[in-house]
């Protein structure tokens, strides 16, 4: 099966524009690699002040931990909204992600988890730099925990 943007945005809650990857390059039960070209956009939605900072990544690496739940669950159910609740050991080689000339490989690995929380390593390659890497933690279900806020 082939999971193009068009796959990605139904399976995400992340819509349009704002929906970043282009395609699932492989996936297993603990791994997905995905593929992007929207740093390359002059209307990306991220971008501020003209350019698009590194720290964006991490929205890239969160929408590819998405699509890896999404897989994994193998649900037709609509997708759940996540709040990315921390984001750990973060280190980067470049300071934008626009002065990139092609496409970029979107990395993450599960590490733990359960249905309510998850722990993954993620890192943003250009080649084979690494452009930014990091650990993050989602709360899965953020409209459970917006219920018990109410």
């Amino acid at each position: 099966m082939m999971y193009d943007h068009d796959w990605i945005c139904s399976k995400i809650p992340h819509k349009g524009k704002m929906c970043l990857l282009d395609r699932v390059a492989r996936w297993n039960e603990t791994e997905i690699v995905c593929r992007a070209t929207s740093h390359l956009s002059p209307d990306n939605p991220l971008r501020h002040q003209g350019g698009l900072g590194i720290s964006n990544g991490i929205e890239y690496a969160a929408q590819a931990m998405a699509v890896h739940g999404a897989l994994c669950a193998a649900s037709a159910d609509p997708p759940r909204a996540g709040y990315l609740t921390s984001v750990r050991n973060v280190t980067w080689s470049r300071n934008r992600l626009d002065l990139l000339t092609g496409e970029i490989e979107v990395r993450a690995e599960r590490i733990s988890g359960n249905e309510s929380n998850v722990l993954y390593s993620f890192g943003i390659f250009f080649g084979e730099e690494m452009l930014i890497s990091g650990r993050a933690s989602v709360l899965l279900d953020a409209a459970a925990v917006q219920g018990e806020k109410s």
